[in-house]
């Protein structure tokens, strides 16, 4: 007995080595921890129960026979974040570069299953050279493996990316799949083909980093969610993600003990919207003054700036947030940003997350390139997903809510629970230039003083319609409420709404606008 535990006890030692102290030695040469350093960072202490710690590769083509290394260069368990449970796992850059092979599918799909029937957030630290190509179409045949079960658990529970170091070819449409994917600046990045492919196909420089790397996926292209300065941060930010979600799609997210007054009113928002119509303000003032003090966690914060998609608190309740931004592109929307509110919309669905929404929008963003590129098409995104989301909806005009932007944005018709106004809020069909222009243009054009007589119809256009009562006279709007009242508001309407039922039509699934 004592000769087969030792032989466990090394094979064990060898598996927590990785690929040896010199290749743990050049990763950290390149400011990145290893993969047992990041588990050991992301999971409370000693919680971590690792499965298939010895499992080894099967291959012999190309001197694999010499390459076996237990674990495989992948790391799965189970731990716990905070107390709660989550299913892990890790790539090993350390071990044959981390690449992907059978044997890490078979171990990460075993996770997947398991967290799965478990009904626990899944959370997967990348950090991969690509397919082990040395074992063929196998290696490509093991990502379907992955990504069926990405699919399969989307909408159940939460699933949650890292990308680490490198994440190329076939690998980056698993963490696609999944509700987040958080980057870290300089060392991760992903990319379908690479550099020197792109180079050699179409003639383009350009290096991985400018290619895939997390400036350009967190702000330009929207692939990931989050972006930190270092892995540290970035495991941080996942941390912090994860208490705003709950373990699965049948349970609630959980709630933190309040530290701030669910009747505080802020009265600086009674003056925060200024005078002149035309003027921005930033509505992250407007969020900070409303939720609990320092909860709200912004998502896609680098991407499609004229919109804000975040998570926050209420009286320590999780709710998601969506809301125009004036200072960029005046808060309207366009392709980016409706897929960016219609995409936290579906999460916040999914996951049992009430639905906050603060309008401020003067409508589509008009041009010719946004409509070639289909801005019809992703705008209907907007529509679809409020109409299909279930969750409590609040909605919060504070402005401007004008045109097919007011119907998109979670008005009574896209199935809005309750809707605040304040006496800033304009809503009406089109602004009053245009309206005052199509609803009078004889007798502008036959006036002796055009200019004169169509601003006076601007004039009576604003007076009649450029405020929040004509939408309450017929139901549109709720109640119009002072500024400072919005927090107080927002937590009773919450309240009464938490035991909210509502199933749509039952059917396999309908067409969302891709």
């Amino acid at each position: 007995m004592t000769q087969r535990l030792d032989t466990l006890r090394q094979m064990r030692e060898q598996a927590l080595a990785g690929g040896g102290p010199k290749r743990i030695d050049a990763q950290h040469a390149k400011g990145k921890m290893t993969a047992r350093e990041r588990l050991s960072f992301l999971l409370d202490e000693a919680s971590f129960q690792e499965l298939g710690a010895l499992a080894t590769h099967h291959n012999t083509d190309f001197g694999m026979a010499d390459q076996r290394f237990p674990g495989d260069g992948v790391i799965t368990g189970f731990g716990k974040i905070n107390g709660r449970r989550v299913a892990v796992f890790a790539q090993d850059f350390t071990v044959l570069g981390g690449s992907f092979s059978e044997v890490q599918a078979q171990k990460i799909s075993r996770i997947q299953d398991l967290a799965l029937e478990s009904g626990i957030p899944l959370i997967g630290l990348n950090d991969s050279g690509g397919a082990r190509v040395q074992e063929g179409v196998r290696s490509l045949a093991a990502y379907g493996e992955v990504f069926y079960r990405n699919v399969a658990a989307s909408g159940v529970i939460p699933q949650i990316s890292l990308i680490l170091g490198p994440c190329a070819g076939g690998a980056v449409y698993s963490p696609a799949l999944t509700d987040f994917t958080v980057m870290v600046e300089t060392t991760s990045n992903m990319f379908l083909t690479g550099p020197e492919i792109i180079k050699a196909v179409t003639g383009e420089e350009v290096s991985s980093e400018d290619l895939g790397g997390a400036f350009v996926h967190n702000a330009r292209s929207g692939v990931a969610q989050f972006n930190a300065a270092n892995e540290q941060a970035a495991i941080e930010k996942c941390k912090l993600l994860l208490s705003y979600l709950p373990q699965n799609n049948t349970e609630d997210p959980p709630q933190v003990v309040p530290h701030d007054s669910p009747d505080r009113m802020d009265e600086a928002l009674n003056s925060i919207i200024p005078e002149d119509d035309t003027a921005a303000y930033d509505m992250r003032d407007v969020l900070d003054a409303i939720f609990d003090a320092g909860s709200v966690m912004q998502v896609h914060e680098q991407w499609a700036g004229n919109a804000i998609c975040a998570f926050a608190r209420l009286d320590g309740h999780a709710a998601g947030i969506i809301a125009n931004q004036p200072t960029v592109m005046s808060g309207c929307l366009d392709i980016d940003s409706s897929d960016k509110i219609s995409r936290h919309i579906r999460i916040c669905d999914m996951f049992n997350i009430p639905i906050v929404t603060f309008v401020d929008c003067p409508g589509y963003l008009p041009g010719v390139q946004q409509e070639y590129a289909g801005v019809i098409r992703h705008g209907a995104k907007v529509i679809y997903s409020y109409c299909q989301a279930t969750v409590p909806k609040l909605c919060v005009v504070t402005r401007k809510a004008i045109g097919g932007s007011y119907v998109a944005l979670s008005s009574k018709q896209m199935g809005n629970d309750v809707a605040f106004a304040w006496p800033t809020a304009q809503i009406a069909v089109m602004g009053a230039e245009g309206a005052a222009r199509l609803l009078n243009r004889r007798e502008i054009a036959a006036a002796e003083d055009p200019k004169t007589v169509e601003q006076k119809f601007i004039d009576e256009y604003r007076e009649k319609f450029f405020n929040p009562y004509r939408a309450a006279d017929v139901g549109q709007i709720d109640e119009v409420i002072e500024p400072c009242e919005t927090r107080p508001r927002l937590i009773r309407a919450l309240e009464v709404l938490r035991t909210k039922v509502q199933t749509n039509i039952p059917k396999k699934h309908g067409l969302f606008p891709v």
